[in-house]
């Protein structure tokens, strides 16, 4: 900073830091890019949710991170208060990081933090990351497009609610599709977008995977049809984070689970399987 014949800096001229919109990835630390693991070491400070995982959270030191997610009980910090807290920082020269889980511009919100970064004048970069919409089927043995079951993939949030008039999100079109359907955020309103899915006309022996808190230790997978899996998921308590994938391509996890090496070992029981009796691949 300048200072004028008073003594008083020039605001003008002040330095202003840089916001890295960082994606995290699923949740291993081992996906995490080259530079998003290089950016949180030379942050100076990191805004997080809880979705990087505990791992990822882990190697942060306490004293930079700021988290500007859920709480428990149900408390969250609402955007407006995470944008403003982006601009307060950078304008204090700081060098700050917003981590995210997955990639930021799949439901991250990094869009409407970039768009707000832009109209204050505060200088930004992306850096993607894999998203758990294909890293989770991935992990779990399922790849969201195959060239004998998918040629197209959709990628739709779990929190609209598909009996609205006003749902962003076109079930009936996603059901003539005949691609692979995969449901982000989507545990709660399972029962309802499966029931859309279903009405307009998918077959209800359709195969669905549920993908728990993919790539953490502690990873499940539950697998049933789209007129089984909401059973499936009170059974085994499926919670939040997990993946929804709906199509052929979830039967294709059992051919291939016997190999799949992040199911054997000593990741076996941290990843044991969840099927109904009718589950899809059987």
């Amino acid at each position: 900073m300048s200072e004028t014949d008073d003594g008083s800096e020039t605001a003008s001229e002040s330095v202003v830091g840089t916001v890295y919109l960082v994606g995290s990835g699923p949740g291993d630390p081992d996906l995490m890019t080259v530079k998003a693991s290089r950016l949180l070491d030379e942050a100076d400070v990191v805004l997080h949710d809880k979705l990087p995982g505990p791992e990822i959270l882990g190697r942060i030191p306490e004293e930079k991170r700021e988290d500007v997610g859920k709480r428990a009980g149900g408390e969250w910090t609402p955007q407006e208060y995470t944008n403003k807290r982006l601009v307060e920082l950078a304008r204090e020269g700081k060098s700050v990081v917003r981590l995210k889980g997955g990639d930021p511009f799949v439901f991250g919100r990094g869009g409407e933090e970039a768009e707000h970064l832009a109209n204050e004048e505060i200088p930004f970069e992306v850096v993607p990351g894999v998203t758990s919409a294909i890293g989770g089927p991935g992990v779990a043995g399922i790849p969201v497009t195959h060239r004998d079951h998918a040629s197209s993939v959709s990628f739709v949030t779990g929190h609209e609610d598909p009996t609205k008039e006003e749902s962003a999100v076109n079930w009936e079109a996603l059901a003539e599709t005949g691609g692979t359907v995969v449901v982000l955020m989507g545990v709660g309103k399972l029962p309802d977008y499966t029931k859309a899915l279903r009405d307009a006309g998918m077959d209800p022996e359709t195969p669905v995977a549920l993908v728990e808190r993919a790539t953490w230790p502690d990873m499940r997978v539950a697998t049933g049809t789209l007129g089984t899996i909401v059973e499936v998921r009170d059974e085994h308590e499926i919670e939040p984070p997990a993946i929804t994938v709906v199509g052929d391509v979830a039967g294709t996890r059992e051919r291939v689970r016997k190999f799949l090496r992040s199911e054997s070992g000593a990741g076996t029981e941290a990843r044991g399987e969840a099927s109904s009796e009718t589950g899809a691949g059987r």
